[in-house]
């Protein structure tokens, strides 16, 4: 396989997962806000600017009042916003026609349909009506795409890139989601006399993270800091978790590279370390400095993602 064909299915597995996180991001913290405890969980400018912050955008005049229509259009439907949805799914495309011959009929087929729902769904309706159907939509059929992916190609190595790419994606949006709903906890703090230990913007975090029902039945209790924390960061059977993520994805770079050889410059040696000290970390230390656990953690998945591509996509 070429290494530019390789690097194309690695970003079209990125693109699709990078969608589903970005509309279920806009669908949860909207449509929950709605049913929240406090006044300022309610409040819609503090919504929007929590989606501006998630996407890795945000409005840092204080005193600007953000316009729902432009702030969801933006987000959702504007081709010239680099982290819109309707990108993402374009740039999922674009890589998918160039490795065409590789994958399965059935997966580019989704793929295809999915670009063309996005491409002509109404701006106008999305933004004044039609942002649950538009969100619920792309969560729905990214879904079905993971799996086409499983059920549609030879568990090779083509499906390792794949989903390295998924994988990695998946664990930069959880760290993205956590450390939104964390600086919407720290904003919301006092708003009716809670502490940020039992903020309503946990079981946001977890919705938005499709993983409330499964915290829910793992704890049998109302989520904290430390129970949500430790759910999506450290717990290796929620298919969500960080630790999840970098054991899916140490499985599929050992396929590509299978040499049991020790070298500290691979970066199957990258991964198996980073994923080796979260393994063993306690979730207290990870809560006495949030930001810098979030920092260090998203510098990681760069670093293996930059490392992935020097060595198995360098063209």
């Amino acid at each position: 396989m070429l290494a530019r064909v390789a690097n194309n299915l690695f970003w079209m597995g990125r693109y699709i997962e990078r969608s589903e996180h970005i509309a279920r991001y806009l669908n949860v913290n909207y449509f929950s806000s709605l049913d929240a405890p406090n006044t300022k969980s309610q409040n819609r400018q503090f919504v929007l600017r929590s989606m501006l912050f998630m996407v890795g955008t945000p409005e840092k005049d204080e005193n600007k009042i953000l316009i729902e229509q432009d702030v969801l259009f933006q987000i959702g439907l504007d081709c010239d916003s680099p982290y819109s949805i309707i990108n993402n799914i374009r740039h999922a495309r674009e890589n998918a026609n160039s490795a065409r011959d590789l994958i399965s009929t059935e997966l580019y087929e989704s793929i295809n349909k999915f670009y063309h729902f996005v491409l002509n769904y109404s701006s106008d309706a999305f933004v004044k009506n039609g942002l649950h159907d538009f969100t619920s939509n792309v969560a729905e059929m990214t879904a079905i795409l993971r799996g086409k992916i499983r059920g549609t190609l030879l568990h090779d190595d083509i499906y390792a890139i794949i989903m390295m790419g998924v994988n990695i994606e998946r664990a930069t949006q959880i760290i993205r989601i956590i450390n939104a709903k964390y600086n919407d906890a720290l904003i919301a703090r006092g708003s009716y006399g809670d502490k940020i230990n039992n903020s309503f913007e946990w079981t946001t975090l977890l919705k938005c993270a499709e993983s409330y029902d499964m915290m829910r039945r793992f704890y049998k209790k109302t989520p904290t800091t430390i129970s949500t924390l430790e759910f999506l960061i450290l717990n290796p059977n929620c298919p969500r978790s960080i630790m999840n993520s970098l054991n899916q994805v140490y499985g599929h770079i050992k396929i590509l590279d299978p040499s049991r050889a020790y070298d500290k410059s691979t970066t199957a040696f990258l991964i198996g370390k980073v994923r080796a000290e979260y393994q063993y970390k306690y979730i207290e230390e990870i809560e006495e400095n949030i930001q810098v656990f979030i920092e260090n953690i998203l510098q990681n998945l760069n670093e293996i993602s930059e490392k992935m591509e020097k060595e198995f996509f360098n063209y």
